[in-house]
């Protein structure tokens, strides 16, 4: 069974978002959040969108986009079953999982080229949390709302 993903950009994350889910198109289930166009939306939407996706079951990871990955990272993490994590390179995205449980990764495509970030995106995917030491810091991360 392909991991449900849920993915989901404003208008300056779009074509990155288009990009990875062609690039990955066997890997994951994915659900698509939005945006559909480059037409201009407000990043917290979406944001907002697959935060909820994951709490409400219909995802078990998802992806965040927008021009820096900055906007939209901060509204997932809105909510205290969120950990996002804006990763520029594989090792951001290894460390996000293995010491911090992160289940959203925020991409900025105007800051990460495609190639990286497709990089960014498999290793993301593929690696596992570590537990242990850790449980008790990502445990005070969802205390902190």
């Amino acid at each position: 069974m392909k991991t449900k993903i849920a993915i989901g950009s404003d208008h300056a994350g779009f074509h990155l978002k288009e990009a990875i889910k062609a690039k990955f198109p066997n890997d994951f289930d994915w659900l698509d959040v939005g945006t559909h166009s480059t037409d201009s939306v407000d990043y917290p939407d979406f944001g907002t969108a697959v935060a909820k996706a994951l709490i409400d079951g219909q995802a078990s990871k998802g992806i965040v986009i927008c021009g820096s990955g900055i906007g939209i990272s901060i509204a997932a993490n809105r909510f205290p079953q969120i950990r996002a994590a804006l990763c520029m390179d594989s090792t951001m995205a290894r460390l996000a999982r293995q010491h911090n449980d992160a289940n959203v990764l925020a991409l900025g495509e105007r800051l990460t080229g495609t190639e990286t970030a497709f990089d960014v995106v498999e290793t993301f995917m593929k690696t596992s949390y570590e537990g242990g030491r850790h449980d008790k810091r990502v445990k005070k991360l969802s205390q902190l709302c």
